[in-house]
């Protein structure tokens, strides 16, 4: 539905098609796939958190955000992939779900506990998340029971906030309800519905005057809702989502401030700011939480949908391609909590980080279980995103990644795109467009900031599309059995870090320098165990001034089944480096880049392999650079 129908809400740019509009194809369903045969497939048999015994089932278990995370993204999995067994699973979730709402509209466990305390009925949080699941299921199942339940809810939540304010966790994430109001808004035009967005959107953190007029410029050392890197990657879409309401330009510019001083103060290498637990400077040897990864990954998909920018699909994909899978095992049967770019070994050791000794070990829940239960929503919400509907019936490229998109375009037409690519190990993308008749309407393909020559060709013929907002536009009478060539050039940039470090990228992708891995089990269960990851080859390498980059590309052009592992990565940087004798070790982490690195006397100058960033669980990412 056109939200312009309701002048309550601001236009966004794209509107997201619904669950199940579009399917991973190639790579990319081979992740859905393998976390399908890992985690998010087997983990309610496994981890009691989120087992028969959860409150969200009607037990006497975890009755907080466990669940509701693990069913945020094994719902979307399930249903991208067809997979009868996962929708199984999902089913009793969301049954209980809505037959517990009570009389006066709420829902849910009566009495919420977690692992560690008891909350009461005092916290919306949980609820939070439920309704997000609760959107996503309608739009896949077309249950007509979701529309009524939220709306009865959301009656009695206007009422409830007068006395039970949003606080502590729900008043930093404000963001995430009224994303959940938003959308019924837009199904049913009850303008309550807007009266309760501006109670929440007053009773949630000012995350626009923190962004606007960003004050954290160190190292945080002290707990503060405000620098907790999980609520920070939440926070970021909120001033978008209060842009919606207000229409104020001053929300909408927060932003793109926060973005930039976010990566200023705190960035790293892989797109991602630091948090372990809070906000950690630009040192590569400090954390990013996993639950951070996934949430900075949403809230790029909803930046993109409300402002229309590239730029959110430039940072989307960086950090889905090196972040994300790099934290993870490529069995999808262990993962870690904290993530370091400089990762040079993953042991049970206190680092330089308020997490716990555990932290950047893998396994089922180390440190803490939050990221268990929440990591399974990256890959399918990314999947559910790679494409959007425009506001005037055409279709918007967000990512390059293989799939097939379903939807309508000029007034109602069916249309089908086959999207055939190795993107973004690969080049070359071809869209199939498949269509019953002749159409006119706008396909917008992204154009990625780090690639100033893409080149688009229809049926074998270059075409010149205007570019806006990070976008080329294409409108034009399309017909059955078109097809768009896209050809994106990539050229190895280096990005300057501190100590006059720099970092190595080629198009989206990150490189870095992959250590031997030696997995130690240190924590034997029936399934996902716990592991130490030791070094089994040198690291200390600094690159060579000047050095050229050779570009190796593996021979068969068909991805190994798990690209993002070291002795599968299908493309590889070749460059010169030699090692050092002055890069030590601190904090039972790598330390910072040496200034003035200094080689071994003895040690010549070697040809050493780059792999992309998710490949490596062990690795160095930011380089000193020899003069």
């Amino acid at each position: 539905m056109n939200n312009s129908t309701y002048l309550g809400l601001k236009e966004t740019a794209f509107q997201s098609l619904p669950l199940g509009s579009i399917k991973p194809a190639g790579w990319l369903k081979n992740q859905l796939e393998i976390q399908a045969n890992g985690f998010t497939g087997h983990l309610d048999e496994h981890w009691e958190d989120v087992g028969p015994n959860n409150g969200w089932l009607g037990g006497a278990g975890d009755s907080w955000e466990r669940g509701p995370y693990y069913l945020d993204g094994l719902l979307p999995l399930a249903y991208l992939l067809e997979d009868k067994r996962l929708i199984e699973k999902v089913q009793p979730w969301i049954e209980w779900t809505i037959s517990s709402q009570r009389e006066d509209g709420s829902f849910g466990p009566a009495y919420v506990k977690t692992v560690n305390t008891e909350v009461g009925n005092h916290d919306w949080w949980q609820d939070f998340i439920m309704l997000k699941v609760l959107t996503q299921y309608e739009e896949v199942s077309k249950d007509e029971r979701v529309i009524p339940f939220m709306s009865k809810y959301f009656s009695y939540m206007k009422g409830a906030l007068v006395d039970r304010p949003l606080k502590e966790w729900h008043e930093a994430r404000g963001g995430d309800l009224l994303l959940s109001i938003h959308w019924l808004y837009e199904r049913t035009g009850d303008s309550e519905l807007l009266e309760l967005a501006s109670i929440v959107q007053e009773q949630t953190i000012d995350w626009n005057h923190i962004f606007a007029k960003f004050p954290y410029w160190r190292k945080q050392t002290e707990w503060n809702h405000r620098t907790h890197v999980v609520n920070v990657a939440m926070g970021i879409k909120t001033p978008a989502v209060f842009y919606r309401q207000t229409g104020n330009e001053y929300d909408k510019e927060a932003v793109y401030k926060g973005i930039q001083s976010l990566m200023t103060y705190h960035g790293q290498a892989h797109g991602m700011f630091s948090g372990d637990e809070w906000l950690s400077g630009t040192h590569p040897s400090q954390g990013v939480e996993l639950c951070a990864v996934v949430e900075y990954m949403f809230s790029m998909e909803n930046l993109t949908r409300i402002l229309g920018d590239g730029m959110f699909g430039d940072i989307l994909e960086k950090v889905t391609f090196n972040a994300l899978p790099a934290t993870i095992s490529p069995e999808w049967d262990s993962h870690q909590y904290d993530q370091q770019v400089n990762q040079v070994i993953c042991n049970l050791a206190k680092r330089p980080w308020s997490n716990g000794p555990d932290a950047n070990m893998f396994g089922l829940e180390p440190n803490f279980g939050c990221c268990t239960a929440n990591m399974h929503q990256g890959w399918p919400k990314f999947t559910a995103s790679l494409w959007m509907a425009t506001q005037d019936d055409g279709l918007a490229a967000v990512s390059y990644a293989p799939c097939t998109v379903k939807g309508f375009v000029a007034d109602g037409k069916d249309i089908e795109l086959v999207v055939k690519s190795n993107y973004p190990f690969r080049e070359h993308v071809s869209i199939d467009i498949n269509l019953k008749e002749k159409a006119t309407f706008p396909i917008m393909l992204r154009v990625p900031d780090w690639c100033p020559d893409m080149k688009v060709s229809v049926n074998g013929e270059r075409q010149h599309g205007i570019v806006e907002n990070g976008y080329a536009r294409f409108e034009r009478e399309w017909n059955p059995n078109d097809r768009i060539e896209i050809q994106l050039p990539m050229q190895v940039q280096l990005e300057e870090r501190n100590n006059n470090a720099i970092s190595v990228n080629r198009g989206p992708l990150v490189y870095v320098l992959p250590i031997e891995e030696n997995w130690i089990q240190v924590h034997e269960r029936e399934r996902f165990h716990d592991w130490e990851v030791y070094p089994a080859s040198a690291w200390r390498y600094a690159l060579t001034q000047n050095a050229e980059f050779d570009v190796e590309v593996e021979e068969n052009m068909d991805l190994h089944y798990q690209p993002f592992k070291a002795n599968h990565a299908p493309i590889r940087l070749l460059t010169k480096g030699r090692l050092l004798s002055n890069w030590m070790m601190k904090q039972n982490s790598a330390a910072a880049p040496p200034k003035n690195p200094k080689p071994y006397a003895n040690a010549l100058e070697e040809t050493i392999q780059l792999v992309p960033y998710g490949c490596a669980r062990l690795r160095i990412g930011e380089f000193p650079v020899l003069k």
